[in-house]
């Protein structure tokens, strides 16, 4: 059994055929939006109640960046249904490979050595493990502004050129060693690309920040530099129990030059100890921020939702806090959006941006006037097309009318002779087919005159049916009187033979007088002939 079309989609497709090239442009278009729109609304509802499962790697767990994002981490999860799992790590280095590779969704990293980590990992990957680097960092927010720390206990050390040949206490790796060779290198204290200092975190690859500090307080470094929050608190012991010193890094706003990401900061007299101080006074020293960034390929909504839960929820990150870190809370104060040209090389996240710019007008609402003169322009022209496009119809029917009420006229008996007005008829029948061709009446008006053609014609025709019947009855009833008047002249016996032929000869000229003149037909003429030959022969036998 043959199966039958669907008649809703029979029904539209009829519609859509019956609409103008114009209406059915609107249709299909507005017909796009809604299913764009629906499409839009369910992707929306199904990332919204889509749990998302993030990794963030925080560095070292004793750190201000790992403080404040386990902070950040309760607060998340608790005002949204993102979840966020902290990882430990060795610093910005590891943690920008870790995104790079897709290991984590979220990281913490120092804002100078962002670009020279990225373009290292970039380096070491061979040409054709390339698409192994899954992701590209993007900033979401700074966290806090770290600041380059030098701590010694020589009291003959007053300035950081003066550790040349000295022992540092430094792991030798991540961004806090790319910071001081970056001061080294300044100051004249990197030869041939090595420090002219000694590290002590180059000699294991398991070196860290603890194990730095049981160096400096055994006196087997002389200076310990750190890339921390102002009053963190491993500093704070060494200054305090240890009789540590802070030095200062000068030329700050020179190291800019090179290192767009350095800024000039100062450490305040008495920031670690106050009697005596500690610093004894207000220190130069430089400064870069502690950012927060995310992989490019994280959703923008679920980094949109993130940076507003930072930010409008920062007391309650800073009461997440727990009170063996009470110097951390401070730096939630801080948190901010990332500078454009900041001199990390990376881009702000588009859902951070999102909402930074939340209360900024749109695109339509900055452009409101120049879009409505647009759109007005658009109207008038929309509307001056439409109107051109009904003028050109309008002419079109008109010169069509034309040709019609040409046409009827023709059926009016009184124009002239019926030759004359089929000869017109024809005439404007041949203008219109060239009107039709040149397109200056459309088909649909073509098609109304010919009807009106046809039907003028038909009457013309039956017109002259009727008045070839009328002459021919005419002229039978003429030929019938010249017979009866021969049959007349047969049965008159008071006129001589001569007298009779003679009038019967006059008879037959005015018959073909007659006929020349169309008077009668030939048919009429040989009938009368008949007649008269007939009538002659009789008249011959009296």
């Amino acid at each position: 059994m043959a199966t039958s079309k669907n008649p809703n989609h029979l029904g539209l497709i009829s519609f859509l055929e019956k609409l103008d090239p114009q209406s059915k442009l609107v249709f299909l278009s507005l017909g796009f939006a809604s299913v764009g729109l629906v499409l839009f609304i369910i992707w929306n509802i199904i990332v919204r109640l889509t749990t998302p499962q993030l990794t963030l790697a925080a560095g070292d767990p004793e750190g201000e960046s790992y403080i404040i994002s386990e902070a950040i981490q309760k607060v998340v999860e608790k005002n949204s249904n993102i979840n966020i799992k902290l990882v430990a790590t060795g610093g910005t280095t590891q943690n920008l490979e870790m995104l790079q590779e897709g290991k984590a969704d979220l990281v913490t990293a120092q804002a100078d050595v962002i670009g020279q980590e990225m373009d290292l990992i970039e380096s070491r990957q061979p040409h054709s493990a390339t698409s192994q680097i899954k992701s590209s960092p993007r900033a979401v927010a700074v966290l806090y502004q770290d600041m380059f720390q030098l701590v010694v206990r020589d009291p003959n050390i007053k300035k950081f050129e003066q550790l040349r040949g000295k022992t540092i206490a430094l792991p030798a790796k991540g961004g806090q060693y790319k910071s001081f060779l970056k001061i080294a290198e300044h100051y004249g204290l990197v030869k041939k690309d090595k420090p002219d200092v000694v590290i002590l975190g180059s000699r294991s690859n398991y070196y860290d920040d603890r194990q730095a500090e049981e160096d400096f307080k055994s006196k087997r470094a002389d200076a310990l530099f750190r890339v921390r929050a102002l009053g963190n608190l491993g500093i704070a012991k060494l200054v305090q129990d240890q009789d540590g010193r802070l030095l200062p890094i000068v030329q700050a706003q020179a190291m800019k030059i090179k290192y767009p990401a350095f800024e000039s900061a100062k450490i305040p007299q008495g920031a670690y100890r106050g009697n005596p101080p500690m610093p004894l006074a207000e220190l130069d020293t430089v400064a870069v921020d502690r950012l927060l960034v995310a992989s490019e390929n994280i959703d923008n909504n679920v980094i949109r939702e993130i940076t507003r839960i930072i930010f409008e929820n920062r007391q309650e990150i800073a009461d997440a806090i727990t009170e063996n870190h009470v110097e951390v809370k401070p730096l939630i104060a801080s948190i901010r959006r990332p500078r454009d040209n900041d001199g990390t090389g990376i881009f702000i996240h588009p859902g951070a941006i999102a909402f930074y710019e939340r209360d900024k007008p749109s695109f339509v609402q900055e452009n409101a006037d120049f879009l409505a003169l647009i759109l007005t322009i658009f109207l008038l022209v929309l509307s001056w097309l439409r109107q051109l496009k009904l003028w050109v119809e309008r002419s079109k029917k008109d010169k069509a009318d034309d040709y019609i009420n040409t046409a009827i006229k023709l059926m009016d008996k009184g124009l002239g002779k019926l030759e004359d007005r089929q000869k017109q008829l024809d005439n404007t029948f041949k203008n219109a087919a060239q009107a039709l061709i040149a397109e200056r009446i459309s088909q649909e008006s073509f098609r109304t005159f010919n009807e009106a053609y046809k039907t003028t014609r038909e009457a013309i025709e039956r017109e002259k049916e009727i008045s070839y019947q009328e002459i021919e009855q005419k002229q039978r009833e003429i030929s019938a009187e010249y017979i009866k008047a021969v049959v007349a002249l047969l049965q008159d016996k008071t006129i001589s033979k001569d007298l009779l032929q003679k009038e019967l000869d006059q008879i037959l000229e005015k018959v073909a007088s007659d006929l020349i003149a169309e008077n009668i037909s030939q048919e009429s003429y040989r009938t009368f002939v008949e007649a008269y030959k007939i009538t002659r022969d009789a008249i011959e036998r009296k």
